[in-house]
């Protein structure tokens, strides 16, 4: 399509323990059958989710008013392959034109929005990834297009960040898998970072630690910081939505 809508489908995949589902490395591509399948959940019009299931087969869920996740078969997104899935994990909800991810202590594990928790409802939209447990969960919403409203992200930053320019820079190498096509794709590593921009690798270190506290999540679990360093770069306007420039 001309509108770029399916770039986001490309590479879909889901986790296992620390990695993504991968083919030498790189997410695994999408099948010419797959690309059909979620083209003509495009055309619904509907919003609806993407993931891999446990034999890594992509799957589309047209979402209704109401969609339970969680690892008991009777959820309406049955992820019953992994384990740190709660039985009745969390919700997902539709109401006046909204759709919302509703986790308000009912799992254990938690359940996370661009790498962020969720502590109750959090609204979601059009590319956000979603992860239960270790499976990635892509939400797509087609009649979002160009015309999104306004979302305020619930840990956004209340006030502008000042950024040495080194600190920008990292930031923004940080940053740049997840701004492609490529919704599935990592922040970048502290290797790859000191490679683009000719630092040390303690270095990257040193500056990733002043922008964990600057951006308010150095008391984040280790494996999540990075996450929700990018999530809040995007919500104070730092760093482009995916798919824009950086």
């Amino acid at each position: 399509m001309a509108d770029g809508r399916l770039d986001v489908a490309v590479g879909v995949g889901y986790s296992r323990g620390m990695g993504l589902d991968s083919v030498d490395g790189q997410p695994r591509p999408i099948t010419p059958v797959e690309l059909q399948a979620v083209i003509h959940a495009e055309r619904r019009d509907e919003p609806f989710l993407v993931y891999r299931d446990a034999e890594g087969r992509l799957q589309t869920v047209i979402l209704g008013s109401e969609v339970t996740v969680g690892r008991n078969a009777e959820a309406a997104l049955s992820i019953y392959w992994d384990d740190q899935v709660s039985g009745l994990h969390a919700e997902l909800k539709q109401l006046g034109g909204e759709l919302t991810l509703v986790d308000d202590g009912l799992s254990r594990n938690g359940s996370y929005v661009n790498g962020e928790r969720v502590h109750g409802r959090r609204r979601l939209r059009d590319g956000d990834r979603l992860q239960f447990g270790r499976t990635i969960v892509l939400v797509r919403r087609p009649t979002d297009g160009q015309h999104r409203a306004t979302a305020v992200a619930i840990h956004a930053v209340s006030a502008p960040v000042e950024l040495s320019v080194r600190q920008r820079e990292v930031l923004t190498s940080l940053c740049r898998p997840l701004t492609g096509s490529n919704p599935f794709a990592a922040p970048a590593s502290n290797r790859q970072i000191a490679e683009e921009l000719f630092l040390s690798v303690p270095a990257v270190k040193l500056h990733l630690r002043a922008l964990f506290d600057k951006f308010g999540v150095e008391e984040l679990p280790q494996n999540e910081k990075r996450l929700a360093l990018v999530g809040r770069a995007r919500a104070s306007g730092l760093i482009p939505d995916r798919g824009s420039s950086v």
